[in-house]
């Protein structure tokens, strides 16, 4: 029932609210107590003149004060929910909750946390189960089936992981689960972006025959993704993305940070209407540009929205080098053309002012380039040549085209990678028995991932000497094996060599797309001298996580689960195993980002199934239980209603006398708190040594076991009777204290109803004055129960007995036992608490013996026996102790024989029959009580 933001439980107690008028009327006829004073008589008469004797009615504000609180107890007992939502429909046989805990969650978490749990408490309600699942975990994560309390602590500890969905391989496992449980109803959480498999995910999971499904998206998408950042020739250029649904205008701020957190640089990304891609750039000079360490968009707090920065990503300064004089008429002829054009969009190319080599290799030194690139450059000037060579060793790329002055200056072998022979190799035309040769497969190096441009042939080649490492140092061959680009390490720098000239006259390759690539893959190598990823040669590096990015794209240190990052095998996709993150260490990072080049934002479409689909949208439960505010307020009303009844009665006015008398009687309080000292320090005199061990064992009842002098015998006998006391405390009326270890030769046995007694046939002997205690206890009303602990050993009365029997038979030679029987059916042991055919312990199948009755064999007498009075000794083999122990966790620690949790059960309650027929004696059997009972029931 429901009343705009307001609903009732049970409405149907609101309509005890018309009983306010009866309550109305019985309260204005029902005056309060008058005031009333002992002394002085005459005074109260003269008081009583002047106002009205006896009240005739309540006063208006005190039954008003009642009304109120009656009211307030009718609504509270009709359960009031204020602002209370709708309960989803999960009427399954279970329910399979399936929740995107993906990088896109992260923003809003606890909005879907609270949203699960919600599901979880009606599942709770219905009393199904719970198939929980998430859809960025590890392939091996539980899912269920768990009860409410176990998916809750479930959900509370997952959180959103920064990589995507794999909702085809979860759904399937949330499917296989399910055909375990036919009929259940399946709750999707999703982020809200579509991902790819998600057709076949869903038919998958959906197709299983739901009885229902709960279909729970974002309300809107509004996530900005960065999915690019270039550093380009004039500033950073960025570029964002956004979900179609996101339609409207919208602009985004994005910052730059250095590797020590600090903002260094901003850039505005603006989306126009119904736009999915927003570009925006930071112009700042490339020196800044070259300390950005990550790029994030302000205020998304997802990982999406985060792009680490690697060596790759910083632009670094070129050289441009060559013999041949520009031709302003035909450029496309000069030597630097078309390397310029392939390596301006992510370089900083610089030139000498000089065409002599002399000045002009010192000039393009004194600039501090990364990489040199020299086309068709011969013989270098000796100076000149030992400031370059000292600049390689330091650390630099030297990038060296062929031409022919290249091929007529004879071998450097300090400028060169590899040997050459003198002179071109000419392939094709009329004078050659060689066709042109395509490019080769790219063997393992810098190019070892690009794909072998088809279109590109060469005419015109330096050739290299054979030699033993020629292989190792091919970067890229022809068709027929002949290098066309070779490169080795000289300390810490590198020299690379195209045998082929820079512009199109011996090949088409400057002219192709693969030329542009080639020639980045240089200059990255160039940046970061393969310290992060592969090496000069291009061998397959492992890189260990350095720094994560998060779900909420904060940096932090790897997680547990990161795993190293295998680079030179092409792009690594993001998993839980490889997040997004950076990837090294102090001395090279390799950024491994969540979104690449392509991404893009698609929502996700609602699959159509045959079940029914409720749709519905991440929210917190704001509904709020009014019941408890009611019942306080009510309790605060009542506190108020007797307040005043006292004050109208004159309590208030009585205490202020009393006060008055208090210190009077102060005095004699003193005297009298003197004299208790004097007393308490003679009776203090009088105090013999164990009174207080007495007064502490006779203060609670107490079950006491026999010390046999096995360390393990007298912990199972303490642990079993602790465990049967805290059955008792649960059970009953009783609060027994901690069990008791009695030393039987000396220790007093008269403050325990009954002895636990373990029989263990090597301990040694009791004496006889043990004895002696022993048989004086039982015959002053206290019982022995005596346990063999050998059931399936022998019986004590078989021909055969085990130790234990034997030794039970000596002790039992020098007592006053009486005649013993098994329990009979009728006998008041199996009701004094419990209903119980038999007495099991850790072992079942022992009788229980006890004193027999003077007329056991008198059928009509029972169950009266021998009055009152209670079995003296009792003899099981059953272990009780044993079933009854318990560790400190709460938990057994032996094992019943054989191995049914019931045994246990009934063993606990053969217990509490035992103690209660200690305690209370044959209170069953007595008859004479039995007229005096009929008469009251009237019969």
């Amino acid at each position: 029932m429901s009343w705009l933001p307001l609903s009732f439980g049970f409405p149907a107690i609101l309509w005890g609210l018309l009983a306010l008028p009866v309550i109305w009327w019985l309260l204005r006829l029902t005056p309060p107590k008058p005031q009333t004073e002992v002394f002085p008589p005459l005074k109260i008469l003269a008081r009583v003149l002047k106002r009205e004797e006896t009240p005739q009615k309540s006063p208006w504000w005190l039954t008003l004060l009642r009304l109120l609180m009656a009211a307030i107890v009718v609504m509270a007992l009709a359960e009031p929910v204020f602002n209370p939502r709708e309960k989803l429909p999960t009427n399954g046989s279970a329910l399979a909750l399936v929740i995107d805990n993906d990088w896109a969650s992260a923003p809003d978490w606890d909005r879907r946390v609270a949203t699960a749990e919600r599901l979880i408490g009606d599942a709770n309600s219905t009393g199904v189960p719970v198939l929980l699942a998430f859809t960025a975990e590890k392939p091996n994560a539980e899912i269920g089936p768990f009860d409410a309390e176990a998916a809750r602590d479930k959900l509370r500890a997952t959180k959103p992981r920064p990589v995507p969905t794999d909702r085809p391989a979860v759904y399937a496992r949330v499917a296989a689960a399910l055909e375990a449980l036919p009929g259940a109803s399946v709750a999707i959480l999703a982020d809200g972006l579509a991902a790819q498999g998600d057709e076949a995910a869903f038919n998958t999971l959906l197709g299983k025959n739901p009885a229902d499904v709960v279909w729970i998206v974002p309300d809107r998408l509004n996530t900005v993704g960065l999915k690019a950042a270039e550093n380009q020739l004039e500033g950073f250029a960025l570029t964002a993305i956004r979900p179609p649904s996101d339609a409207g205008p919208r602009q985004v701020t994005a910052g730059a940070f250095d590797d020590k957190g600090r903002r260094i640089a901003d850039a505005a990304l603006t989306f126009g209407a119904g736009e999915t891609t927003a570009t925006g750039q930071m112009q700042v000079p490339f020196e800044l540009r070259n300390d950005f360490a990550a790029i994030a968009i302000d205020g998304e707090n997802q990982a999406g929205a985060v792009r680490v920065l690697d060596e790759s990503s910083k632009r670094r300064r070129v050289g441009l080098l060559s013999q041949s004089e520009a031709d302003q008429a035909q450029p496309l002829l000069s030597p630097l053309y078309y390397i310029r054009r392939a390596l301006e969009p992510f370089a900083d190319l610089v030139e000498p002012r000089s065409p002599d080599l002399a000045d002009a290799i010192p000039q393009l030194l004194d600039q501090k380039p990364a990489m040199i690139v020299m086309a068709d450059v011969g013989t270098i000037p000796e100076a000149a040549r030992q400031k370059l060579i000292e600049w390689v060793d330091n650390g630099g790329t030297l990038v060296r085209f062929a031409g022919s002055r290249l091929a007529a200056a004879g071998n450097d072998e300090e400028l060169l990678p590899v040997r050459l022979r003198l002179g071109e190799r000419s392939l094709g035309g009329a004078l050659s028995w060689t066709e042109p040769q395509v490019v080769a497969e790219f063997p393992a190096g810098p190019f070892a991932d690009l794909t072998p441009p088809s279109e590109v042939t060469v005419s015109r080649q330096v050739l290299a000497e054979p030699t033993a490492d020629i292989v190792e140092r091919t970067w890229a061959s022809l068709a027929d094996g002949t290098p066309l680009v070779t490169g080795a390490k000289r300390e810490k720098g590198t020299i690379v060599l195209f045998h082929i000239t820079p512009e199109a006259t011996w090949s088409n390759l400057p002219i192709s797309g693969s030329f542009v690539e080639m020639l980045r893959r240089l200059v990255q190598l160039s940046r970061n001298q393969g310290s992060a990823a592969a090496n000069a040669e291009g061998q397959i590096a492992s890189l260990a996580p350095y720094r994560m990015i998060a779900a909420n794209g904060a940096l932090v240190p790897p997680t547990p689960d990161a795993r190293p990052l295998t680079v030179g095998q092409g792009p690594a996709s993001v998993t839980i195993e490889n997040p997004p993150g950076l990837y090294g260490s102090e001395e090279g990072v390799v950024a491994h980002n969540l979104l690449g080049s392509d991404a893009s934002f698609t929502p996700l479409v609602r699959p159509q199934v045959a079940a029914p689909i409720t749709e519905m949208r991440y929210a917190f439960d704001e509904s709020r239980d009014l019941k408890g505010p009611l019942v306080a307020a009510a309790l605060l009303l009542m506190l108020l209603d007797t307040l005043a009844v006292f004050w109208m009665g004159g309590m208030f006015n009585r205490r202020r006398k009393a006060a008055r008398a208090a210190s009077s009687a102060a005095v004699i309080l003193l005297a009298a708190g003197v004299m208790f000292t004097l007393s308490s320090h003679a009776m203090a005199q009088d105090a013999k040594p164990g009174d207080a061990e007495a007064i502490e064992a006779v203060a609670t009842t107490r079950l006491a076991y026999v010390l046999t002098g096995d360390a393990s015998i007298d912990a199972i006998s303490r642990a079993g009777l602790d465990g049967l006391s805290r059955f008792l405390i649960d059970k009953t009326a009783l609060e027994p204290g901690k069990p008791a270890g009695v030393d039987i030769s000396k220790d007093e046995l008269s403050f325990y109803p009954i002895i636990y007694w373990p029989i263990d046939p090597n301990a040694a002997m009791p004496t006889e004055q043990a004895i002696a205690r022993i048989d004086a206890y039982m015959q002053q009303g206290g019982t022995v129960l005596f346990d063999t602990r050998d059931q399936y050993s022998t019986g004590i009365d078989a021909g055969s007995a085990s130790p234990a029997t034997e030794r039970l038979r000596d002790i039992l030679g020098n007592l006053n036992v009486p005649p013993l029987e098994p329990v009979p059916a009728d006998h008041v042991l199996t009701k004094s608490f419990f209903i119980l055919p038999d007495f099991p312990g850790r072992f079942n199948g022992s009788p229980l013996w006890v004193e027999a009755s003077a007329e056991a064999t008198n059928p009509e007498h029972r169950p009266v026996r021998t009055g009152d009075g209670v079995t003296p000794i009792m003899i099981t083999a059953n272990d009780f102790a044993g079933a009854w122990a318990i560790d400190a966790s709460g938990e057994p620690m032996l094992p019943t024989v054989p191995a049914d949790p019931m045994q246990r059960i009934y063993a606990y309650r053969a217990g509490v029959n035992i103690v209660m027929y200690m305690l209370t004696g044959n209170y069953k059997s007595d008859q004479v009580h039995v007229p005096v009972l009929l008469e009251r029931l009237g019969q």
